[in-house]
């Protein structure tokens, strides 16, 4: 199964969608707007003058939200519509950021440049078959010092959804329509993976890097789930038998050398 086909002609179609949507708000990104939410903007810090690599940076709202702030901002997607907008946007906004059309694992091939920090975050590593191969990447990446920063959907909500929560032999094949509002009932093909929090950890740790932090989040910052409940200075939130439910993990791992 060629599942990189599969996805980036999914994703060429979902960015074409996602572009014209209230969920991503181009036109209030062009006002001055971030895309960025408190989760990252905490755990990552001042970026002013940083090098920045975005993995999976869809069409670069994330991006350039950090080299508003001061980022030399390098992003890599899969998607070639989802770049061509990217680089679209830089020129509306007037901002600075280099975008490049790859997979991750021919990027990591590719790759010769260093980084302050790579980040990567929301929805990302159910695309990828091989942590490993991801982790070692990103290790490859960073320059001696340098931070991953991955903020992420948590593993239990594959769960309790119906799929696995541990690795499969196998990937998950499914016709899916995009998470935005304007998607009108359109399906497209999806090849995903199973990822568990311990495979994560353990990928990185066996890539050479050390893991400086790890947190759990009880809210998302988007409507995404089935089930979720808006709370007031808090989020999208919801509970398993009274419960609340774990949506969000982040990880900061540094490069030490």
């Amino acid at each position: 199964m060629d599942y990189l086909t599969i996805n980036q002609d999914t994703w060429n179609k979902r960015a074409a969608i996602h572009v014209n949507s209230t969920f991503y708000d181009v036109a209030g990104f062009l006002k001055g707007n971030s895309s960025l939410n408190p989760i990252e903007l905490q755990q990552v810090g001042a970026v002013e003058g940083k090098r920045l690599l975005h993995l999976q940076c869809h069409f670069g709202l994330d991006s350039l939200s950090w080299a508003r702030l001061g980022a030399v901002v390098t992003g890599v997607d899969l998607s070639s519509v989802a770049i061509e907008y990217a680089r679209r946007l830089a020129e509306q906004s007037a901002l600075e950021a280099t975008f490049i059309e790859s997979d991750l694992y021919q990027f990591g091939i590719d790759n010769s440049e260093q980084f302050d920090i790579v980040f990567t975050s929301y929805g990302v590593l159910c695309w990828l078959p091989d942590l490993t191969q991801w982790a070692q990447m990103v290790a490859d990446a960073l320059c001696v010092g340098g931070e991953l920063h991955l903020v992420e959907f948590h593993s239990i909500n594959d769960l309790l959804s119906g799929y696995s929560y541990f690795p499969q032999p196998h990937p998950d094949v499914e016709e899916e329509g995009t998470y935005t509002e304007n998607c009108d009932g359109r399906k497209s093909p999806v090849v995903t993976w199973a990822h568990s929090l311990s495979e994560v950890l353990t990928a990185l740790i066996s890539a050479g890097l050390t893991i400086e932090a790890f947190k759990e989040y009880p809210s998302s910052p988007y409507d995404c789930f089935e089930g979720l409940e808006y709370v007031d200075s808090a989020g999208y939130q919801l509970r398993y038998q009274g419960q609340l439910v774990p949506l969000i993990y982040s990880i900061k791992a540094t490069k030490i050398g």
